[in-house]
């Protein structure tokens, strides 16, 4: 027999179980209406993969997530889809959500199935791929891609895999049926999930008041390596970390999960929905739900197409409405109260409690607390409920943290056990929902501020480029100035056409050369004993054309000149001194234009010969 620990706290609630044991597991009929929502999975919603109108078959996929965590989701029977639109679905809230409806067309007529002769011919990867397409999530409430969890890091070696058949919260038995009945997929499941991790051990934990169960277990794990223990019914034995402690004695540290001690827990729903995937190739379409409740008169399990409305399962169960109080979704102490029976059956769905008043009555109004500290002794976890209690209550919400709010697993046993009626789990709900807002407000101001200083950075960037290509531009515009300037010089000196301006400089010094040559020519008197001749006439288009040209080189060096002051060069001094010389030059071109004009209007008459 293997050893088995214990854990602290938990209570012993009335279980209320035989009313729903006393039946087989029915085959719920095909509703009017079958409601699926996109979202039955933690995770990313899925996708619809159908418009309406279009015509789908039992199994067929209609929606799916391409990106991120999730799983598929298939039709349960063969259809027309009806609508993709909001409606309410099961949630604490009563809120509503995308969903496809189906309009069942009576045929149930199958896609075709593709079941897995030798899986352990495959590789892992591509099993895993057959139980992802399948659409299984867990199947215990948490509704957590169940590939996920067979895909471990590989720094986390799983050394014991668990099958949670506890099920220790009152009135709910679909998994003490399906073990039950379904022993032998229960542990062909088992063996598929093992063959995927390869742990060292696989046990199955039920608790004592299953006798039947038990019985059929044992039989089926005959001739496996597979264990069945038996565990001591206590509340809430059937707790993921509490299971593992009771089988393993490992405790779960805080904020961590099973696979962090090498464990890994999935139900026996779960288990059953893979070896369908594996063996017969079918999709989860349907589970096991338990229906009970004194308002119905024929409570027990009903196997229920997935999107089946809770009221069509109600009606099957015999609801007497005269004598309903609440519909409570779950069990008594974790479950919710539904506002409405039009809600479908998801994945996570296990039960239906349809009380009377006096089943099930009102909590008598809240008290102040009396510091009794019963809340803290049937703690599971060993949290300090009173302190978690008053923080929560005075929205300390960070105190409350630093005490491992998160650790709690809202079993509800404080509550339970509270002489104040105080709901002390919908305190720790309340503070868990405003730190995952808080969590989330500051992620999004983080990456708001992320995206202003990259931002920020790529303008800064763009600036400091901008300058640098003005300066890389300021720097080559010197340098071709600089050497414009270094070839005047180098012109000036040498009396060499560099460019157009010193081509126009050499110019005009030529005229000025020709007219001082003419002039000194014109300048000498004829001797007295010459033969008279007529004087030659000044050439003034000549002059005129010197005299423009020597202010066009004039023109040119005060510009050169200007430039030269403008950008501080070392070359001002010979630019003046070539300026001064071009006025000089400008100068003497206006006196030999204004010599020959005066000379030719002195000049007398020549009496022309008779």
């Amino acid at each position: 027999m293997s050893q088995l620990w214990d854990f602290s706290g938990g209570i012993h609630p009335p279980e209320n179980k035989i009313q729903s044991t006393r039946r087989p597991i029915r085959t719920a009929s095909i509703p009017e209406r079958l409601i699926l929502p996109l979202q039955q999975h933690i995770g990313v919603q899925a996708e619809a993969l159908v418009n309406v109108g279009d015509r789908v078959l039992k199994g067929q996929k209609v929606a799916d997530v391409t990106t991120g965590m999730g799983v598929p989701v298939h039709a349960p029977t063969s259809g027309i889809i009806e609508a993709i639109e909001l409606q309410q679905v099961p949630h604490p809230s009563g809120m509503s959500d995308l969903c496809v409806i189906l309009k069942p067309d009576e045929e149930d007529q199958w896609v075709d199935l593709q079941p897995v002769e030798n899986y352990q011919k495959l590789e892992r990867d591509e099993v895993l791929r057959h139980i992802r397409d399948a659409g299984i999530a867990g199947m215990g409430g948490a509704g957590f891609p169940t590939t996920i969890k067979l895909r471990p890091p590989r720094d986390r070696k799983v050394e014991t895999l668990i099958l949670n058949g506890a099920e220790c919260e009152p009135y709910i038995t679909a998994d003490d049926m399906t073990m039950r009945e379904r022993a032998s997929e229960v542990v062909t499941g088992m063996q598929v999930m093992a063959w995927i991790l390869r742990p060292s051990r696989c046990v199955i934990g039920i608790e004592d008041n299953k006798p039947e169960a038990i019985a059929a277990l044992r039989k089926a794990v005959q001739g496996t390596q597979i264990e069945v223990t038996v565990i001591p019914t206590k509340y809430p034995s059937g707790g993921e970390k509490q299971l593992v402690q009771i089988l393993t004695g490992l405790e779960v540290p805080s904020g961590g999960i099973p696979a962090d001690i090498g464990v890994m827990c999935q139900n026996v729903g779960t288990a059953v929905a893979v070896s369908r995937a594996i063996f017969e190739g079918k999709p989860l379409i349907s589970r096991t739900v338990t229906i009970t409740g004194d308002a119905v008169q024929e409570a027990g399990n009903f196997d229920a197409l997935i999107g089946t409305p809770v009221s069509a399962l109600l009606a099957e169960a015999g609801l007497q409405s005269n004598l309903l109080n609440r519909l409570i979704q779950g069990g008594p102490m974790m479950g919710y109260t539904l506002t409405t029976d039009a809600v479908p059956v998801v994945k996570t769905s296990n039960c239906v409690i349809a009380a009377t008043a006096q089943e099930l009555q009102a909590p008598a109004p809240e008290q102040p607390c009396i510091r009794c500290g019963q809340c803290a002794e049937v703690c599971p976890m060993e949290l300090l409920p009173q302190q978690l209690f008053w923080y929560s209550k005075a929205e300390e919400f960070e105190k409350a943290e630093h005490l491992n709010l998160f650790d709690c697993i809202e079993c509800g046993a404080c509550s339970y056990v509270c002489p104040s009626s105080i709901p002390l789990v919908q305190y720790y709900r309340f503070s868990k929902g405003e730190i995952r807002n808080q969590r989330e407000e500051q992620l999004k101001s983080d990456r708001a501020r992320e995206r202003f200083e990259a931002r920020q950075a790529r303008l800064e960037r763009e600036q400091q480029e901008k300058e640098q290509r003005r300066k890389e531009r300021a720097k080559a515009a010197a340098e071709a100035q600089a050497k414009k300037q270094a070839e005047a010089e180098q012109a000036a000196a040498q009396g060499e056409a560099v460019d157009d301006r010193a081509a126009k400089a050499a110019l005009v010094q030529q005229a000025l050369e020709r007219k001082k040559a003419k002039a000194s020519e014109t300048s000498a008197e004829p001797s007295p004993t010459a033969p008279a001749e007529t004087k030659e006439q000044p050439d003034f288009d000549a002059l005129e054309k010197q005299l423009m040209q020597a202010k066009a080189k004039l023109n040119t060096m005060q510009g050169m000149l200007d430039e030269a002051k403008a950008q501080q060069a070392d070359n001002v001094d010979k630019l003046e001194r070539a300026v001064a010389k071009n006025h000089d030059r400008v100068k003497r071109a206006e006196e030999a234009l204004s010599e020959a004009r005066k000379q030719v209007a002195a000049e007398p008459e020549t009496p022309s010969s008779e």
